[in-house]
């Protein structure tokens, strides 16, 4: 396996959201997870094998427990979330929200998200309230 360079760039989006991989080996990926005004993952899911952690680049972010508990991320913070660990998150903030995400996951299972119930959920569904993303034609964003 070779080193791997990635640049904090995305593009501004007027609808929807994405995850774009920015570096990946066979243990650790790293993505930028962009939702624009509205939205998030709005289903309750874990990830049962994979550690992650989330960064708030830009805007603000509520996340949600399994008890429905919050934490509000503001731009610079960031949530370590283990594996099993059930969640969900919307934007906050009124602007659009960009976050950096840094996932581990040693088992790389053929299901890597389960609903509240066990089932397998696809992020791209639209049990997960998937839009799918329309970039603002020339707009990118350097987040550093």
């Amino acid at each position: 396996m070779e080193a791997q360079t990635f640049e904090l760039r995305t593009p501004y989006l007027k609808t929807g959201r994405s995850h774009n991989f920015l570096a990946q080996t066979d243990l650790i990926n790293v993505a930028i997870k962009y939702c624009y005004y509205e939205g998030g993952e709005n289903t309750l899911h874990t990830h049962p094998t994979e550690g992650h952690v989330f960064v708030v680049l830009d805007g603000e972010a509520t996340f949600y427990d399994k008890a429905d508990n919050t934490t509000v991320l503001n731009k610079g913070k960031g949530i370590l979330l283990p594996k099993g660990w059930h969640y969900r998150f919307h934007n906050s903030g009124g602007k659009p929200l960009v976050l950096l995400r840094f996932g581990a996951d040693p088992d790389q299972p053929e299901v890597s998200r389960t609903g509240i119930t066990g089932k397998p959920l696809e992020s791209r569904s639209r049990e997960n309230n998937f839009v799918a993303p329309e970039p603002i034609e020339g707009s990118y964003g350097s987040l550093y």
